[in-house]
């Protein structure tokens, strides 16, 4: 597992994703802690996509892939979810203290006022974090799975920064509503019971799963 983490984690990709966070939270504006959320969630996706896309070419352009091709499949493949857990886990932590820095930065006014304030934002930080969550996962899984599909980290990258352009946007907003992949960011923040927004993440994670379920072939195929 530490070399699982030497590998999925080098020093550089640590620092970048960090300096990421803190210069956002100080260029990107917000009014209202329900705002946070909305600007975090389109650049974390960017982050994730760009942050998982090598987790395995990198065995290639490492010219270690003869070397990996002679280990069982089975192996091969939990190295590989290993590795994007760990990445994950450490992009959620990333945009759970950004959601901090925001707070420490811009000190943000909130919806309600009175003694209800506290339980509010921590409910907010919650959902943020689960959506978050969802996100990131997706992202990561979709841009590690393009790049095994054409051996490329740049393929995988670039395809997702296709569907990232199309969907966060007014027109990924107006076509697809509450499907849309950022529909959290697009959600209405003056209306806390309007959960339609969860169709959105449900896309993600029934893309995730099929996307986690197609790389063993594609791993198989394309070595």
């Amino acid at each position: 597992m530490i070399q699982e983490m030497k590998i999925a984690l080098p020093i550089q990709k640590q620092a970048y994703a960090v300096f990421f966070v803190i210069i956002l939270s100080l260029v990107r504006g917000v009014t209202y802690s329900g705002e946070i959320g909305i600007a975090l969630e389109a650049p974390m996706a960017v982050l994730a996509l760009t942050f998982c896309a090598d987790t395995y070419t990198q065995e290639i352009t490492s010219r270690r892939s003869e070397i990996w091709r002679l280990c069982p499949m089975k192996k091969r493949l939990h190295s590989i979810y290993r590795r994007i857990g760990i990445q994950e886990l450490f992009l959620l932590s990333v945009a759970a203290a950004g959601y901090g820095m925001f707070f420490l930065f811009q000190n943000p006014g909130t919806a309600k006022t009175g003694a209800g304030v506290l339980e509010s934002e921590i409910s907010q930080f919650l959902v943020y974090v689960a959506a978050i969550a969802v996100t990131l996962v997706f992202w990561g899984l979709l841009s590690n799975l393009l790049s095994c599909l054409f051996r490329n980290m740049w393929v995988g990258i670039g395809g997702c920064l296709l569907l990232w352009l199309i969907t966060n946007s007014s027109i990924g907003d107006r076509y697809f509503g509450a499907w849309n992949l950022f529909s959290y960011a697009f959600r209405e923040l003056e209306d806390n019971k309007d959960l339609s927004w969860l169709y959105g993440k449900m896309v993600c994670i029934c893309m995730g799963f099929i996307a986690a379920a197609v790389l063993p072939k594609i791993i198989e195929k394309r070595g």
